[in-house]
């Protein structure tokens, strides 16, 4: 199951890497400044909660954690729909797109309490 998710963060960070220089190059011209700063928003956000899966994977690499399994999968269901829905808004101009964002913050912060339930259980277990 790990190996899966360091599968998915080398993928979502190769993502991020591309996405990150097609808005810097292709972009640039064709966007808003505002619309522009919204795609560097999304790539700031894809590329830190992708480091954020790769030294959770890290620092729990032989230990099974339930806590972890739900941190992981609510970091790339935030990836995809934070950072996801801001990419569309960018290429589609559709205002409503934005409206799915914030449930993408949900899933991030969510992320983040099953990282601290992870690390007290591990504290437990100690």
């Amino acid at each position: 199951m790990k190996s899966f998710y360091l599968s998915v963060a080398c993928a979502l960070g190769f993502a991020g890497v591309a996405l990150g220089a097609f808005g810097a190059h292709a972009l640039a011209s064709v966007v808003t400044p505002p619309r522009l700063a919204t795609w560097a928003t999304a790539i700031d956000y894809h590329m830190f909660h992708t480091l954020v899966i790769l030294a959770l994977l890290g620092l729990f690499k032989d230990e099974p954690n339930v806590w972890l399994t739900r941190a992981l999968r609510t970091f790339v269901a935030g990836i995809v729909i934070f950072s996801g829905s801001l990419y569309a808004l960018v290429l589609t101009d559709i205002a409503i797109l934005g409206a799915i964002t914030p449930l993408g913050g949900l899933l991030f912060l969510a992320g983040w309490f099953c990282s601290l339930m992870a690390a007290r259980e591990r504290a437990v277990n100690e």
